[in-house]
């Protein structure tokens, strides 16, 4: 069954199903499960193979076994039927699952007190139910509930996921006190009804969009990169699980579309992180993939998505036709919205991100609005149909992970969220212009900034005390006297630039940079992200000089000791890290966006052109 019967094959809304028990005032509920089908390319969840079996998969429940816990003082148990108990232990069909009564909470007496009116317990407000998940392609909340039946539904939920393997290629998933990094993929497969026009026929989908999307550590701000699918890349070997649980190393290739990183030559979304990663230098902590059936389902749960057109557009290739002004699309308007590219702007692939930037800005405003968050129906359609419509890595394979990841999301601002693509420029190789290539010369600052997790936006809620303290205390190792490149003893080790980078450093230091006493040192012992310099305090002076010689920023010199020489002198230590670009480049993060860089914010509404 196709990704769209999934959510129609039993023609039931699954907000029907979620109940209001007016004893409890909580939301029980009553639902059939159903198992979802991947529309992308690598071996499924185990859920999902089951599924696709015929057979459903041991329940969490049945895992744990049936161990009895005697009910909270003051608590009565839910009467369990039968065939629900039994459930804990066989896994049997589902096809119509009891419910647990209803249950009073905790601390509510049976019976009004003599003299008092009853009333019906207050609800608590959830934290998961604001949590804020954005999803590949397009984003979506994943909004769990927690009242009673949320275990059930839970379970549901999970069954729902389609997870695939990261094959090692992603940083071994999000954390909750470092930057996060989430790979967003949205793929033209042709799956669903109602998508023989759009996409590849026959194809097992491509990276058709691509987003990188980097929340600060600090949850104050987010950049969301978009990547260009005719972007000329490397795509480098890529190590793939394959159905049979075995690995197969696919090749790469120089000199290819983007997006060829998926779909093609049996490429997994690991292989597309992959490649990311040579691009940008920034590795993805996870990833999500979305095909056409995504978009239609996800706008249509939150009823629909406003747009701006500053022209009337009619395009036969998106069947998208819409008059000048505002609208609110969803479905099949929706998909054929982010589709279009000859009616706006230059007609080109640069022209339809600027489309897609407009519309995630738009629906990004729509799921943080109280009319979103304050509707059940909402969203439980929004849990449905952002878990049916997904792929999602083996690191984010639970509704709880999801969950814990939209936590951390929801925490930013929309006016902080900058929407940008990678600089590039045509391809000079070709006389008809089909392809781009990077713009070398404003590409590696947008890369560096965010590596250094540099805010695309001014933030006015400013970063917390112990980050800027940090902050002063770097660039406080720079300030004060500096002594005479003559007088600068260093050793330089590489320790994970390209080979030869020590003795071209040398080389520079000593030729073009005066400092004499230098030595190559070798490799380091091990490899490092960032290029540093340790030296004892006394020879703060020697680093301070050597700092301004390179380049290098405060947070690039460590306070530590000194080493010794093979003539018995103390000596700084230079070690060349990942970041390294070159003898004579500065590695002073930059903290500004290039003018000629395009950029926007989701909290702006902007008119397609």
């Amino acid at each position: 069954m196709d990704a769209q019967g999934r959510g129609r094959a039993d023609n039931i809304d699954p907000a029907d199903q979620w109940v209001l028990n007016p004893d409890t005032g909580e939301y029980e509920l009553r639902l059939t499960p159903s198992a979802p089908q991947s529309a992308v390319p690598g071996p499924r969840s185990r859920s999902a193979r089951a599924a696709a079996a015929g057979t459903e998969p041991e329940s969490a429940a049945g895992r744990r076994g049936t161990a009895d816990t005697e009910p909270a003082p003051g608590r009565r148990r839910a009467a369990e039927p039968e065939s629900a108990a039994g459930s804990r232990t066989t896994a049997p069909e589902r096809d119509a699952p009891e419910v647990p009564g209803p249950r009073r909470r905790r601390g509510v007496p049976e019976e009004p007190s003599p003299g008092r009116r009853g009333r019906r317990p207050v609800k608590k407000k959830s934290r998961t139910k604001k949590a804020l998940l954005w999803t590949g392609g397009v984003m979506a909340f994943v909004l769990v509930g927690t009242a009673g039946g949320a275990y059930l539904y839970l379970e549901h939920l999970n069954d729902n996921i389609t997870s695939v393997s990261d094959d090692g290629a992603s940083t071994g998933g999000f954390s909750k006190d470092k930057a996060i990094n989430i790979l967003l993929i949205g793929t033209d497969k042709r799956t669903g009804a109602g998508n023989e026009g759009y996409g590849d026929s026959g194809s097992a989908g491509h990276a058709d969009t691509t987003i990188l999307l980097h929340v600060s550590k600090d949850r104050t701000n987010a950049t969301a990169l978009s990547i260009p699918r005719d972007l000329i890349v490397d795509v480098p070997d890529c190590p793939t699980e394959q159905e049979d649980g075995s690995s197969e190393i696919i090749k790469g290739t120089v000199g290819v579309r983007f997006n060829t990183s998926l779909g093609q030559d049996g490429r997994t979304p690991s292989c597309t992180m992959r490649t990311v990663t040579e691009l940008t230098g920034i590795t993805p902590d996870n990833f999500m993939v979305a095909d056409f059936n995504a978009v239609k389902t996800l706008t249509t749960a939150v009823d629909g998505v406003e747009v701006c057109l500053a022209k009337d557009i009619d395009d036969p290739d998106s069947h998208l036709k819409l008059s000048e002004g505002t609208h609110t699309i969803q479905g099949e308007q929706a998909l054929a919205f982010l589709r279009t590219r000859h009616s706006v702007g230059f007609g080109g692939d640069l022209s339809r991100i600027a489309i897609q930037q407009q519309f995630l800005g738009s629906l990004m405003r729509k799921l943080k609005s109280n009319d979103t968050l304050t509707s059940p129906t909402k969203m439980i359609k929004l849990a449905e149909a952002g878990t049916k419509a997904l792929t999602v890595d083996s690191q984010l394979d639970s509704i709880t992970k999801l969950k814990d990841l939209g936590l951390e999301l929801g925490k930013l601002n929309t006016k902080n969220l900058t929407f940008t693509t990678v600089p590039v420029v045509d391809n000079p190789a070709e006389k008809v212009k089909a392809t781009v290539v990077l713009n070398k010369g404003t590409a590696p600052t947008v890369f560096r900034m965010i590596q250094d997790d540099v805010s695309f936006t001014e933030v006015k809620e400013q970063a917390k005390a112990s980050k800027d303290a940090a902050a002063a205390a770097a660039a406080a190792r720079l300030k004060g006297t500096r002594s005479a490149a003559s007088e600068v003893r260093v050793r330089i080790m590489n320790g994970g630039a390209e080979s030869g980078s020590a003795q071209a450093t040398l080389s520079w230091l000593q030729n073009d940079a005066g400092v004499t006493k230098s030595e190559n040192a070798g490799n380091a012992p091990k490899v490092l992200s960032r290029t540093t310099l340790e030296y004892a305090p006394e020879q703060a002076a020697q680093a301070r000089k050597l700092a301004a010689v390179m380049g290098l920023p405060g947070t690039a010199l460590k306070p530590g000791e000194s080493v010794t020489n093979a003539q018995g002198l103390p000596t700084m230590t230079l070690t060349l890290g990942k970041d390294f670009e070159g003898a004579g480049v500065s590695l002073t993060a930059p903290t500004t966006v290039p003018d000629t860089v395009d950029k926007s914010t989701a909290d702006k509404v902007e008119c397609a052109k």
